[in-house]
């Protein structure tokens, strides 16, 4: 199967696995791996440390625009902002709050979009986010909306917290989780939707490499399809 010029798209909500699936098939496939979440993470690490609230959308676009951000090789995945590696500071839940409220600005996600399609353009690459199926990709090989139930999603994210040393009850987490949705699916511009063509996987029944499988199987199909 020629993956050279694939575009994989995955969108779901927080905690569905969506990072830890397309890691999987980033290896499986050998494809680049673009986590759209992390470069809205980097924004608001960066945004924050300059004394910006949540509430300066405008603002924090224009940090955007003097701003790089940029993805080493590894796992986890090195983030890097004007070269310096941020990849353990954008994971904490303050700067996931942080990037989930600034993402809701127009000036901000055009911007970011943009910079995203870039990165795409060229295909090779498996891409994952809350709009990268109808927004940033629209024109995907493929577009799979995964997702789980609430307890599950906060479950999960619960573990990874606790393997990293952080501090966490499950009824916080589960509370962020509920409130990101809610910002995710309200939010005015491009908010988190399945897409008409997308297939739904749901991952709480499946482990990740289970799920890798399932949408491997559809890409192939999609591929096959267009022959």
């Amino acid at each position: 199967m020629d993956t050279s010029k694939v575009v994989i798209a995955i969108d779901g909500p927080a905690g569905a696995g969506k990072s830890t699936v397309s890691k999987i098939l980033a290896r499986k496939l050998e494809i680049r791996y673009l986590d759209t979440g992390a470069m809205y993470r980097a924004l608001a690490w960066k945004a924050l440390g300059q004394g910006l609230t949540t509430h300066d959308g405008d603002e924090a676009a224009k940090v955007l625009d003097a701003t790089t951000i940029d993805f080493g090789l590894g796992d986890p995945q090195p983030v890097l902002v004007d070269g310096v590696d941020v990849t353990s500071q954008i994971r904490t839940p303050e700067i996931g709050e942080a990037a989930s409220a600034i993402s809701q600005f127009t000036p901000v996600r055009q911007r970011m979009v943009a910079r995203q399609q870039e990165l795409v353009a060229s295909g090779g690459v498996i891409l994952e986010g809350r709009d990268v199926t109808t927004v940033v990709a629209p024109n995907a090989t493929l577009k799979v909306y995964l997702t789980a139930s609430l307890e599950e999603r906060a479950l999960r994210r619960q573990k990874e917290f606790i393997a990293k040393g952080m501090d966490s009850e499950f009824t916080d987490v589960r509370s962020q989780i509920l409130n990101r949705d809610h910002r995710d699916i309200s939010r005015q511009d491009s908010p988190l939707t399945v897409a008409p063509d997308a297939m739904v996987v749901e991952s709480a029944e499946h482990s990740p490499e289970e799920v890798a499988g399932i949408i491997t199987k559809l890409l192939e199909a999609k591929l096959e399809a267009k022959s």
